[in-house]
């Protein structure tokens, strides 16, 4: 077993014991099973799953890290929410206007707003993709 922890700036998201989790690391997916060796990760928004009480669980989450150690898996994320919380209009409209922020942003004049905006442009683009795959 394995104690995941999802905290985001505003509040602990979950806090308990889960099989197994699946995370969407910077270089593609980290599967981690109980007594995984200790790591320290970069995550990208993406998709977090995890498997409690024999039942598959699922989230959107932003960017982040994540530190796993023996049976402790610690995510610290800028966004953690689940399908009822997203609304895939307003997502839509935040990847539009974050596109045409990018498209209009100057790289050279201001690194760090760009690399805001790629951000920005991450995560409503997973909360879109997760709110689709998640349809009734």
């Amino acid at each position: 077993m394995i104690h995941l922890e999802i905290v985001t700036p505003e509040k602990k998201i979950f806090s308990d014991t889960v099989v197994d989790v699946y995370l969407p690391g910077a270089d593609g997916e980290i599967g981690v099973l109980s007594s995984h060796e200790a790591v320290v990760t970069a995550l990208a928004p993406g998709e977090l799953r995890y498997k409690k009480d024999g039942k598959d669980h699922d989230m959107a989450i932003g960017s982040g890290f994540a530190e796993i150690s023996g049976d402790k898996v610690s995510v610290l994320t800028d966004m953690a929410l689940g399908e009822d919380e997203i609304d895939e209009a307003t997502a839509e409209e935040a990847v539009k206007a974050a596109e045409e922020s990018i498209k209009n942003a100057d790289q050279a004049q201001d690194p760090e707003e760009y690399a805001h905006l790629q951000n920005m442009l991450r995560s409503n683009l997973a909360k879109l993709n997760y709110k689709r795959r998640h349809k009734h």
